[in-house]
């Protein structure tokens, strides 16, 4: 693998905030209206995320080995590269390039603008104008340098937990919601059609989980990466999976399931029903803010990738160039921003929400399988409690998934699998060129 250039400058907290921040994105505030849609029942949609943050633990736990043991930049492409081909890595990369990243910057942008313009219906700007000054905005910052990116994403992030905090305090606390809400259900879909929709629910779930292998990414600006890393993966899950149980219990107990089916901006919707109409404008301006931290960790994230794959001779080399001044990947940050502009100029969070969560869940089970590889080559690397358990039941729940969600939704995850397949002509073009 290519030696690194970048420098160790951050420690467990700015870690684990980014972890934190690359989790609670447009997910949770956007997909428990279409869950309900198709579940029916509060109780079980309220199941499959304590399920989701349990299989995200995990998988957290086997990267956190992981990465102790491959501190360097890159995340799954490093990890699959070094234990399996070059090819795995690359093809990893290439999603993660079309899909991982650019993506989840776009429907967080969007996001932002669902709630902002929720929050001021007479807003003069249109939506898709404004997610790409958002992305403009945040590209420009980080731009400037992790150090002073890493600042103003710690801020972010501490100010959207606090945000979230007195969400659900007030919320839970305001006596108007309805207990009742949790038992009302009507099953509309039982046998093999009902486990699809379980499936299929289940990766809209871990799609909004992604971000909680985040600082695998930054492991070669990560210091002392043995103790640091691991830990950062842990409790930034952790604290995650507690926030999501809280705000979806929370929307619930504010929003009639029936009345939940189909919305998009639910804690807007929630916090409307349980305070009135200025709460409602009020909290989904704040929410459309806290949106800006998921958004600003992917930003950081990236380019980290596509600046690894460069510089092993497996993208354009100009992606490998770390800006004299800033010392960051700064041609990399450019061209992610240009792909998530284009995709928010060209699609919905909707129309692409099963295409990412299908095509993100194809490698992380294939790193997953990469710790029985690790401890097998490296005996002498970080032993993380719970293997083979945790590995297990990453794995075979990241199949189930997988297959349930292709037999519920056969085009979008054919396209995303087709998205995989075209990476390995890419990588033998990239391979070829490198050589010559």
């Amino acid at each position: 693998m290519a030696e690194e250039n970048l420098q160790r400058k951050l420690g467990l907290f700015p870690a684990t905030n980014i972890v934190i921040a690359n989790m609670i994105g447009a997910g949770i505030f956007t997909t428990s209206g279409l869950l309900m849609s198709g579940l029916n029942d509060p109780l079980l949609m309220l199941a499959l995320w304590a399920a989701g943050g349990i299989i995200a633990l995990c998988g957290a736990l086997s990267y956190g080995e992981l990465g102790a043991a491959m501190p360097g930049a890159g995340g799954e492409y490093l990890f699959l590269s070094k234990l399996f081909h070059p090819l795995f890595g690359f093809l990893s990369g290439w999603v993660s390039f079309i899909v991982g990243f650019s993506a989840p910057i776009a429907a967080s942008a969007m996001g932002f603008s669902e709630y902002f313009i929720r929050a001021f219906p007479g807003f003069p700007v249109p939506h898709k104008l404004l997610s790409v000054t958002v992305i403009l905005i945040f590209t420009f910052i980080h731009y400037r340098g992790i150090k002073t990116g890493a600042r103003i994403q710690n801020a972010l992030t501490v100010l959207k937990v606090l945000l979230i905090g007195v969400l659900i305090f007030a919320g839970l606390m305001s006596g108007k919601g309805d207990i009742a809400n949790f038992s009302r259900q009507n099953i509309s879909g039982g046998g093999f059609a009902g486990w699809k929709t379980i499936g299929l629910s289940l990766m809209w779930i871990m799609f909004a989980y992604s971000g909680w292998n985040a600082s695998t990414y930054l492991g070669a600006e990560i210091k002392d990466p043995l103790k640091t890393l691991p830990r950062s993966l842990i409790y930034g899950t952790g604290i995650v999976i507690l926030i999501y149980l809280a705000l979806n219990i929370l929307y619930v107990y504010g929003i009639n399931p029936e009345e939940m089916k189909g919305v998009i901006s639910v804690g807007g919707l929630a916090m409307g029903n349980l305070f009135g109409k200025s709460a409602e404008v009020l909290f989904s301006l704040l929410i459309s803010f806290a949106l800006f931290s998921s958004l600003s960790a992917f930003i950081i994230l990236g380019p980290r990738v596509y600046y690894s794959m460069a510089k092993d001779g497996l993208f354009f080399k100009s992606v490998a160039k770390i800006h004299p001044g800033f010392g960051v990947p700064s041609n990399s940050i450019l061209l992610q921003a240009l792909i998530a502009i284009i995709l928010v100029l060209s699609g919905s969070f909707e129309q692409v929400l099963t295409y990412m969560g299908f095509a993100l869940g194809i490698f992380p089970i294939l790193t997953v399988i990469g710790v029985w590889k690790l401890r097998k080559d490296n005996p002498g690397a970080l032993r993380i409690k719970g293997f083979p358990v945790t590995q297990i039941i990453y794995v075979a729940a990241g199949i189930v998934i997988l297959v349930l969600s292709f037999l519920e939704r056969p085009l979008e995850s054919s396209i995303a699998l087709l998205t995989v397949l075209v990476g390995i002509p890419a990588y033998l073009i990239f391979r070829n060129i490198s050589k010559n």
